[in-house]
């Protein structure tokens, strides 16, 4: 039985745009010899719809394109995610999850997803109504078991037992010869490994072949890397589709033989592409087609310029320079050099004038009171005013360039460098960014390496360090993945060894600066807890621990 995995970038609420999507991938699937075919949880609707979904319109046309792609379909099956009804005169919630297995210009078969993940960064149970049965299919002399998604996971690679029903055991015991899943499991560091361990335990506590169809591509904050899989029986890895790329493959799990399929990327690797990505779609699906940038000389500005001219060409990226009096030449010179590696515009608009202009305009309210960090910060909102007057007289989307380490403390400006439409790297830490910029350059020079190896600066002050504020990057980065990602408290981390003014410096300053960070704007997720989606702090709260 020749399967075809559709492994395709869906759209949200694009039912025409989805739709053609499924029937070319369909098409190429049937030229290489298809005789069923597969896409991704919910590839009609897009994942995740989130409130779309309450719009009275919503899955009425959902329904219609359903029904469209339906006539589209002769003998070979395809099967297709999709959002529909839950029986009005039932209890319950209004909607289902669910796969439709189209045939012979029908859909033949409705399944609907059974568990519904309510935690990180999904919140099902808000919108879909569970399955109450998990039936097998019957077709050419093969019982085939339907899985959507979180079907598979189980407690094994959850941090608890969440659910009391196991759907792949409900199908083994009902007798199945092969397990389908139709997923969009969104990347984090670790998590193709995770799913890799994962699908092949299923296939060998069920004792058949499991062909596991991912989602690729990048909606809001949610990045979804493909890696669709193959493994027979035994649980061994037969075919893995590419990481962060559309691509259709053919293969019969019941021939298959297992391949040296190695994840044959590194952390880094796989931290870039991610982003690559996540800027490609997040940018072009926002109706956009260029970028523009404030490149300070640092590691940060130069490492989104990067991901940004890989992601759109880089005649779609537009920097700014905007040296103050306390920038080093230097910097403006790392700059313009890394705008010539790359290709793109570079322009240099000093602030100095206007820097003094504000100061001697605030001077009457300010008189004789020290400089401190107001000054520091009229600077990064000066550059924010200058970067904003080129997005809107250009139409270009505005990136900000702030790592997570920043954003965490909050060494970082409201309404200044925080001030853009997306935060590529705000999910990466400090030490997660000189890393990927270190393989960027694995070949040759593409940020300057005097950017990669000079101490970090906000040059917002003479002589300024990001060091004379804050703990060796390091150390902070340690800190902040147990506190933020493994939400240890600080006397727990403590007893990791770290030094205890510094923790408690770090979990008060993470703390304080929620308010920041719920004004910030939307990042792209590659850790397993990033800041906005999928970790919902109260900005009023008084608890310590």
């Amino acid at each position: 039985m020749k399967i075809g995995i559709a492994q395709i970038n869906s759209v949200i609420g694009d039912f025409p745009g989805n739709a053609k999507r499924i029937l070319a991938a369909y098409r190429e699937c049937l030229e290489g010899g298809a005789e069923l075919v597969v896409t991704p949880e919910l590839s009609l609707v897009g994942y995740p719809p989130r409130d779309l979904v309450f719009k009275s319109q919503f899955v009425p046309k959902c329904l219609q394109a359903l029904d469209y792609l339906a006539g589209e379909i002769r003998e070979v099956p395809l099967l297709v995610g999709y959002v529909d009804h839950h029986h009005p005169a039932h209890p319950g919630k209004p909607f289902r999850n669910a796969a439709a297995w189209l045939e012979n210009g029908k859909v033949q078969h409705r399944i609907w997803k059974t568990l519904l993940p309510t935690y990180d960064v999904f919140d099902e149970r808000r919108y879909f109504e569970p399955g109450d049965s998990s039936e097998p299919i019957s077709w050419r002399g093969k019982r085939i078991g339907v899985t959507i998604c979180e079907d598979i996971w189980t407690e094994d690679y959850l941090q608890r037992p969440l659910y009391d029903r196991d759907p792949v055991e409900e199908l083994s015991a009902k007798g199945i010869d092969l397990l389908l899943n139709l997923s969009a499991s969104p990347f984090h560091l670790g998590k193709p490994l995770l799913r890799r361990a994962m699908i092949g335990g299923i296939a060998r506590k069920a004792k058949v072949p499991v062909v596991y169809c991912n989602a690729v591509g990048a909606n809001d904050q949610l990045v979804f890397d493909g890696h669709s899989l193959v493994t027979d029986g035994n649980g061994r890895i037969a075919e893995q589709l590419a990481g962060f790329a559309d691509e259709c493959e053919v293969i019969d799990p019941f021939l298959a033989v297992e391949r040296d399929v190695p994840l044959d990327s590194c952390d880094a690797e796989d931290l870039y592409k991610a982003l690559v990505l996540g800027v490609r779609d997040y940018v072009t699906k926002c109706g956009f087609s260029s970028v523009c940038l404030g490149l300070s000389g640092g590691i940060d500005s130069a490492l989104t310029a990067v991901i940004a001219a890989d992601a759109l060409g880089p005649e779609n990226v537009r920097g700014l320079t905007m040296p103050s009096p306390y920038s080093s030449r230097g910097s403006v010179d790392d700059s313009f050099a890394l705008a010539k590696n790359l290709g793109i515009r570079c322009d240099e608009v000093p602030i100095r004038h206007a820097f003094e202009a504000v100061k001697a305009t605030m001077e009457p309210i300010f008189e004789g009171k020290p400089e401190d960090v107001t000054e520091e910060n009229m600077q990064a909102r000066l550059r924010a005013i200058l970067l904003m007057a080129l997005s809107n007289k250009e139409n270009h989307l505005l990136l900000t360039t702030g790592n997570k380490s920043e954003l965490a403390v909050g060494y970082c400006t409201i309404y200044g460098d925080m001030c853009g439409g997306l935060a590529v790297i705000s999910d990466l830490p400090k030490t997660r960014v000189y890393e990927v910029s270190r393989w960027i350059n694995r070949e040759r020079e593409i940020i300057p390496w005097n950017t990669v190896e000079k101490p970090p600066s906000a040059e917002l002050r003479p002589d300024q360090k990001d060091q004379d504020t804050l703990p060796p990057y390091e150390i902070l980065d340690g800190i902040l993945e147990l506190y933020v990602e493994h939400q240890l408290s600080a006397d727990e981390i403590v007893s990791r060894g770290f030094d205890e003014t510094t923790v408690r410096w770090v979990q008060r300053r993470v703390d304080l600066n929620e308010w920041k960070r719920h004004q910030a704007a939307p990042g792209l997720r590659v850790t397993s807890k990033a800041f906005g989606i999928g970790r919902r702090m109260p900005i009023v709260q008084r608890f310590v621990g």
